[in-house]
């Protein structure tokens, strides 16, 4: 087993190629998704505008950088280019990484899987020799490798594969099974599409997306891995995210993924999109000397340590919702970060009580007067963010002369059709409460328990 594990990582090569062609592609993409972002007006709107931003515990030291915010954009758009041509590319990955992070950091309100997925693939990316090749890089030094060592390419396919396996795990629920919720709230609403239209008031259309969306993601990877089954599989890539793209219009995570699936097609595919490449720009390629690649052993090691510990991480994070008790999809203590994609119809309200403790007088908050519209639907329903905007009101009425503050809450939440039920505890004084890691006691049960993994 040993001697495998050592011939895998120092002895099996994969041709550059492979490598290339997804970094071109990848590059392009992030490009085009900044493009889209930006022209949306989304920087303004999720950035700059807000008077107040809801912070990932730890990362509260992220701040806006307000109308500079476009700076950090700007900087994520000239990384883009660098890998796209492949020029300084370990600088221009790095660079990507740390903007496009920094700028998800900023306030967790525009959390959305694929932005995480861009991230952790991104820092991978880091680690992996996508300029071996194809590049600049490898034109000025004038060294061109032929053959990267296999585990490159295939800790991108571990990548997509945790992705889409921890996915369908999660869809192993009984509102997902056995109620098709929360995709017949979100089907039943899509009557109008042409063709597809008439069947989204269909019951058993219903249940045959919830299921056939479960099988997919646990069996996708697996068909994409041998080679009798890939090109069958990567149709069904397509017409899946094409189909998802048209009835739930969720930006560029279908395209991201469907061009992302390309890296476990041989390098006979990627060959043939290079070629294209240089065809189109009218490319002629310098002669350069055709090496394999080899990483001395001190940079092996240290890659592969990181690389590691990397996938230690994403193998085990998914799975701390296991730590508390209740139902995740109430209470979300450990629903992010663990792939768990388009499960809830979660909506609700909650109004803030500023009360005297000693006087017993009070009055209500107007969320409009701190948060967008758009923080206040997110806010209204997830206990993480009721409990940071409690300290952040209660931190603002206090500095405001107010005595002996205490914050309350009305709060009624819906989840996956059923009928509001009150979420947190009216008695609780939030303001009290700390934030972390600790379990929300405070966060009432939930009457209708979903069963699931």
């Amino acid at each position: 087993m040993i001697k495998a594990i050592k011939y895998y990582i120092r002895d099996n090569k994969k041709e550059a190629s492979t490598l290339a062609s997804f970094r071109i592609l990848f590059g392009i993409l992030m490009l085009i998704s900044l493009i889209r972002f930006i022209s949306m007006g989304w920087v303004e709107e999720f950035y700059i505008t807000p008077k107040f931003h809801f912070k990932y515990y730890g990362f509260e030291w992220i701040k806006t950088l307000g109308i500079y915010t476009y700076i950090l954009f700007a900087l994520a758009l000239v990384a883009c280019i660098g890998i796209i041509l492949g020029y300084k590319y370990k600088l221009a990955m790095l660079l990507f990484f740390l903007s496009f992070t920094y700028i998800e950091l900023i306030d967790k309100t525009t959390y959305l899987n694929h932005y995480y997925f861009v991230s952790i693939l991104s820092l991978l990316l880091y680690f992996l020799p996508l300029h071996a090749t194809f590049s600049l890089d490898s034109y000025l030094k004038k060294k061109s490798y032929s053959y990267v060592p296999a585990w490159t390419v295939d800790s991108i396919k571990l990548v997509l594969g945790i992705v889409y396996v921890y996915a369908g795990l999660a869809k192993l629920n009984s509102d997902w099974l056995l109620r098709a919720m929360p995709l017949k709230i979100w089907l039943s609403a899509k009557t109008e599409l042409l063709l597809l239209g008439p069947l989204m008031n269909q019951n058993w259309f219903h249940y045959a997306m919830s299921w056939s969306g479960a099988l997919y993601d646990l069996t996708i990877p697996f068909l994409l891995l041998f080679k009798k089954t890939r090109s069958f599989a990567f149709i069904f890539v397509v017409v899946f995210h094409i189909l998802t793209r048209v009835l739930f219009n969720i930006g560029m995570f279908p395209y991201i993924m469907i061009v992302a699936t390309l890296i476990f097609f041989d390098a006979t595919l990627h060959n043939k999109i290079l070629s294209f490449i240089k065809k189109v720009f009218k490319l002629k390629m310098v002669s350069l000397s055709n090496v394999q690649e080899n990483y001395n052993s001190n940079s092996l090691k240290f890659k592969g340590f990181i690389i590691c510990l990397f996938f230690i991480v994403q193998l085990f994070l998914p799975f701390r919702n296991w730590l508390y008790p209740g139902e995740l999809f109430w209470h979300e203590q450990g629903y992010r970060f663990s792939w768990r994609v388009m499960l809830m119809e979660k909506s609700g309200y909650t109004n803030f009580i500023i009360k005297n403790g000693v006087s017993g007088s009070y009055f209500y908050v107007k969320n409009e007067d701190f948060l967008t519209p758009f923080q206040i639907k997110q806010m209204s329903f997830q206990p993480d963010f009721i409990l940071e905007y409690a300290h952040k009101l209660g931190d603002h009425f206090k500095s405001q002369g107010h005595k002996n503050v205490q914050v309350f809450t009305e709060s009624y939440v819906a989840l996956n059709g059923r009928l509001n039920q009150q979420f947190i505890n009216p008695a609780v004084d939030l303001y009290k409460e700390k934030k972390g890691f600790k379990h929300k006691t405070w966060v009432l049960p939930l009457k209708d328990e979903i069963k699931g993994l």
